[in-house]
């Protein structure tokens, strides 16, 4: 075996994929609604084969430092969607590239459809889709621009490729839309232009690499359709995710940690393992406050705000007297497992401490006035109108959200909100300054971290600190006193010497909310602050963020987490450009209670909102 750690270049690599339309059931019900007619074996493919096998797997980039992935043995069958999950730096990036013939081992065997991918790469690159989490396409050609040039990687000419280019345009829905720029697509119409690219030779292996990262609730489900029915057609599929709810749904997972693997099997095997472990208790008021007391206890794993509910993982053993006080009518009620409770359950739960960063922040006056004002803000765009009219306010210490699909408008609102943009019309005003009379005054009170990772990946983590340290006109001991602690409480201290732009992503994410939050601002803006970050380190974020607002600070967010909307005070959900909802979580789901949705999720109420909208104004879904 080849023990060099160079890489392999030359593999065909394109971006992670996803769809646009909504569904009207939740991930389940996508997937029960897509048949299965793959052929499937107990020991392959098919043809009595596995398409992925290693053994004793080992990948070192450097001497000294634990390797990426440490004795790794598994198989993958075709005709199956195997999950791959494990938090941030767990080696699942590392395995896919592995897989795709971009990296060569250090140690152990790799057997990718029958070949070694170390030896005889040109045998499975012509036979694999890889999808890696950036976005990979040209985004200076069009959409049957970035197709024409995949299909001539691949070989893919004549008949083929015209028959390929109509089944892929129609599968995706990107016909209409194949003369217009890459670079021009929103997030979700790039996603699926990405999938289209993987599957221009219909390969028999397909790498999806956090394929749904940033991604709203309504394409990620068409995106889990589309590959149900690519699976369908015998296609094996290896799914790397943040997401744990489409964990769920696949067939088998495969968990890392710190490169070895914990478990691999049906994911309803791992759930079961905190069967009866698993909790609701009514929180009426303070259910912030109220998690933050319970996830300090010794009998608690893990919990989250649902609804007008918290949602606690007890300890193995652990006796329930001592968690029924935190409950309005002191009771638990039990609810099923999810693998989501088993995932963190089985990492070892959540530390036991509180918030680091909002335990240094100074407290801050609860006025209960207004902070953040927008008043009819307008983003022209040539003819386009990207944001229409928008109009809210958000008070201190008070968490607003704002939600809707990729393309809606959230970003551009969020950027003219701070001073990124010049509104075509109507204001924007932080703590009374308007943006558009004292800019640099405004934006000395805010902290931003924006939806991509816009921190210079050429410098070290070290370096990007000492330099936005430095934007924010932080100096002396105040300045190194501030990069201390945010090197201590996002745990970078085994990065600093990494250069930012090849970090994994849930870092690249700490360290970007790191320098948001240097110079300690009177208001945050997080756009997507958790995106492609796994469930452990996003609770981490959650905690930092409670904090902050516990001590006074603002913040604005957008997210695509559902579970995460219900930490806001308020949402405001905008799409097509309009806000066409504001109030709180608790208000909004009782909106939409119908006799075929007696308890809506957020996520369900998300999208019949927007149903609601497109009825009600004529719109195609």
């Amino acid at each position: 075996m080849n023990t060099t750690n160079q890489s392999r270049p030359g593999v065909n690599a394109v971006s992670a994929g996803n769809a646009a339309n909504a569904g009207n059931g939740g991930l389940s019900d996508v997937a029960s609604r897509v048949s299965d007619d793959g052929a499937k074996s107990e020991n392959g493919d098919g043809n009595g084969r596995w398409l992925v096998e290693t053994s004793g797997l080992v990948k070192s980039f450097k001497e000294g430092v634990p390797p990426a992935l440490d004795h790794l043995d598994t198989q993958v069958k075709g005709g199956d969607i195997t999950g791959l999950a494990g938090p941030d730096g767990a080696g699942k990036t590392t395995l896919m590239r592995l897989l795709a013939g971009l990296l060569l081992p250090t140690a152990g065997n790799i057997r990718v459809l029958g070949f070694d991918p170390t030896t005889q790469p040109e045998e499975i690159r012509s036979r694999i889709g890889y999808m890696p989490q950036r976005f990979g396409l040209y985004e200076d050609l069009s959409v049957i621009q970035n197709l024409l040039l995949y299909a001539e990687l691949r070989g893919v000419i004549g008949e083929e490729r015209e028959v390929s280019f109509e089944r892929l345009l129609n599968f995706t829905d990107l016909k209409r839309f194949q003369e217009r720029k890459a670079g021009a697509l929103s997030g979700g119409m790039k996603q699926k232009l990405g999938l289209a690219c993987a599957l221009v030779s219909k390969p028999e292996l397909l790498l999806l690499d956090e394929p749904s990262v940033g991604v709203d609730p309504i394409s990620r489900r068409d995106l889990w359709k589309m590959v149900q029915e690519l699976v369908g057609e015998g296609i094996g599929v290896i799914w790397s995710t943040a997401y744990l709810d489409e964990v769920e749904l696949c067939d088998a997972v495969i968990l890392l940690h710190e490169g070895k693997k914990i478990f691999d099997g049906p994911p309803k095997e791992l759930t079961d393992r905190v069967r009866s472990r698993t909790f609701q208790l009514r929180v009426a008021n303070n259910r912030r406050k109220v998690l933050a007391e319970a996830l300090l206890s010794p009998e608690v794993v893990d919990g989250v705000v649902q609804g007008d509910h918290i949602r606690l993982v007890l300890k193995e053993g652990s006796p329930q007297e001592g968690v029924e006080r935190f409950a309005d009518d002191r009771r638990l009620l039990p609810v099923a497992p999810r693998f989501e409770d088993a995932f963190v359950d089985t990492l070892g739960g959540l530390p036991k401490k509180e918030s680091l960063v909002a335990g240094t922040m100074p407290h801050r006056e609860h006025d209960g006035g207004t902070v953040i004002d927008a008043h009819d803000l307008t983003k022209r765009f040539g003819n386009f109108v990207a944001t229409d009219r928008v109009s809210f306010s958000v008070n201190r210490s008070e968490i607003f959200g704002l939600l809707g699909p990729n393309g809606a408008g959230k970003s551009t609102t969020f950027k003219m909100l701070c001073g990124l943009l010049k509104p075509s019309s109507g204001t924007a005003r932080i703590a009374g300054i308007d943006f558009r009379k004292s800019g640099s005054a405004a934006r000395n009170r805010i902290g931003y971290m924006a939806q991509k990772f816009s921190l210079y990946g050429d410098l070290t983590v070290q370096q990007n600190l000492d330099f936005f340290s430095g934007v924010y006109g932080l100096q002396g001991k105040r300045r190194s006193a501030a990069i201390d602690r945010m090197i201590h409480a996002f745990g970078l201290e085994n990065f600093l010497g990494n250069s930012s732009g090849q970090l994994p992503l849930g870092y690249k994410q700490r360290l970007a909310m790191a320098c948001a939050l240097m110079h300690e601002p009177d208001v945050l803006f997080l756009d997507e602050p958790t995106s492609g970050v796994d469930p452990i380190t996003r609770r981490q974020f959650w905690l930092h963020i409670n904090g902050l607002v516990d001590k006074g600070v603002t913040v604005m967010v957008t997210t695509h987490f559902m579970d995460e909307a219900e930490y806001c005070d308020r949402i405001g959900l905008v799409y097509r450009g309009k806000l066409i909802a504001l109030d709180t979580p608790d208000a909004l789901k009782r909106g939409v209670r119908a006799a075929d949705l007696p308890d809506p999720t957020m996520e369900e109420t998300f999208i019949r909102i927007i149903q609601r909208f497109d009825t009600a104004n004529g719109h195609k879904p």
